[in-house]
């Protein structure tokens, strides 16, 4: 019996023991978190104004290498050159003054969510016009500190990056917008950014812009010179196609349409002045409101665009089939005028040949009833010379007519006298407008879809 009393003891001194250590254990390993924190970041033992030493030590500039999450891109600003994109942003460095003991892989790493406790690279965006951080509800940011030293600081920023763009290409262009991060002060002998190995851009999956595509992304290294040293300097370039179809709709199409309808005035007759005046009038009113809507949308710039050319050319068309009416009714009145003239012609003609005949009846009349008339035979002999040139008259006018072309052919459908000059303008026109828009059209699209950008544009 004592045997088994003092079994049970044992059994349950142990087991006390086991949980005292293991709450021990609990309370020491928060506690141990605690004191690597004072350890490493306490007064007197860390400063935050010194640079981590080199590679292995060394007194070799610190390595930091970048790596960037793209959340989402809101804006691309023709107008104002510039983008607006959201991003998480790391940086990872090694500072050997942060080592510390995990216990045994139980403490992984340290977390803290003041930037100002560690030594920070002075990084910033070279190309950035504004920029905010992330507060709603906690400050986005925090510093891990792994027991090797390593350091990874991480942060959610919005930007608003300039981005210069080469329009003469426009709609139917390629923008490449660049991401450019610099040391501020410290030179490559203390500093020197890389990109992180493996992925160091990546972007949120279905990102969706309303104009856009993001092609592709390349990453690069851009390091400045200046008269105080060379500074380090990390891009990424960002490379956007722009969406033609939103342009087609609203632009290429009604521009067409604008043209076609201003051929309307082609076939309305040539005394409709009211219609055929307003028709041109109307459509070229509402190009030229198409063109300085366009415009306003595009920063002014000192080269054509491809919009440009469309837009200038469809109104010339429009313009062109005003100016058309115009010579039309120059025509007509013009015609008109001759025809009245050439008939006041004819009727003081047939005046003077009454008055004419008059006055010889009269003269007949007047004659001595014994007068003689010579006459003349009927039938002349072969080697008279008045028959032989009749003969020659009748020849030429027997001889076959020449077959005429086709062009002839059309145009003699419309006689030559001056009152049809204005219908064989219109006639004209219904044909030249459409095939020479036509080829306009052939020419700006096999220019414009089919033209290999500059190298300096990739």
């Amino acid at each position: 019996m004592g045997t088994g009393h003092y079994f049970w003891a044992i059994f349950y001194f142990t087991s006390l023991c086991s949980a005292s250590l293991a709450n021990n254990a609990k309370i020491n390993f928060r506690e141990k978190e605690k004191k690597v924190l004072d350890q490493i970041l306490g007064a007197g033992k860390y400063d935050a104004r010194i640079r981590p030493s080199g590679i292995n030590g060394t007194d070799g500039p610190a390595i930091v290498r970048i790596n960037l999450f793209v959340r989402s891109i809101m804006t691309i600003s023709d107008i104002k050159m510039e983008y607006s994109v959201q991003l998480t942003f790391r940086e990872q460095w090694t500072d050997e003054r942060l080592k510390f003991d995990d216990i045994q892989g139980r403490l992984k790493y340290l977390t803290l969510t003041e930037a100002n406790r560690v030594w920070m690279p002075d990084l910033f965006f070279s190309n950035e016009k504004e920029g905010h951080f992330h507060n709603i509800i906690m400050p986005n940011v925090y510093i891990r500190i792994f027991p090797n030293g390593s350091v990874l600081y991480s942060i959610r920023i919005s930007l608003t990056l300039a981005c210069p763009m080469n329009l003469k290409l426009y709609p139917l262009d390629r923008q490449i917008c660049s991401l450019r991060m610099a040391s501020y002060g410290w030179t490559t002998n203390d500093l020197v950014f890389l990109w992180k190995e493996g992925d160091p851009v990546q972007v949120v999956k279905n990102l969706h812009l309303p104009r856009f595509t993001l092609e592709k992304f390349l990453t690069d290294y851009c390091n400045s010179k200046t008269n105080t040293g060379e500074y380090s300097c990390l891009k990424v370039d960002l490379l956007f196609k722009r969406e033609f179809s939103y342009y087609l709709i609203q632009i290429y199409i009604p521009c067409c349409m604008l043209v076609i309808v201003s051929w309307v005035s082609f076939w309305l007759d040539q005394g409709a002045v009211p219609a055929r005046v307003s028709l041109g009038v109307t459509t070229l009113l509402t190009m030229a409101t198409q063109t300085s809507g366009i415009n306003a949308s595009l920063p002014p710039v000192s080269y054509t665009k491809a919009i440009d050319v469309w837009t200038g050319v469809c109104l010339t068309f429009v313009f062109g089939a005003l100016l058309e009416f115009a010579l039309v009714n120059y025509a007509s009145r013009s015609g008109s005028n001759k025809a009245n003239m050439h008939k006041e012609n004819m009727k003081k003609k047939r005046r003077d040949l009454e008055q004419a005949s008059l006055d010889a009846a009269s003269d007949l009349l007047d004659t001595d009833s014994n007068a003689t008339f010579a006459m003349k035979p009927l039938v002349r002999h072969p080697g008279d010379p008045l028959a032989l040139e009749k003969l020659r008259q009748c020849e030429v006018h027997m001889q076959p007519p020449k077959r005429p072309s086709c062009c002839k052919t059309w145009l003699s459908k419309f006689p030559t006298r001056q009152c049809s000059r204005s219908k064989r303008i219109d006639v004209i026109s219904r044909i030249t407008f459409p095939l020479v828009f036509a080829l306009f059209n052939l020419v700006y699209w096999s220019t414009y879809l089919f033209r290999e950008e500059d190298d300096e544009t990739f």
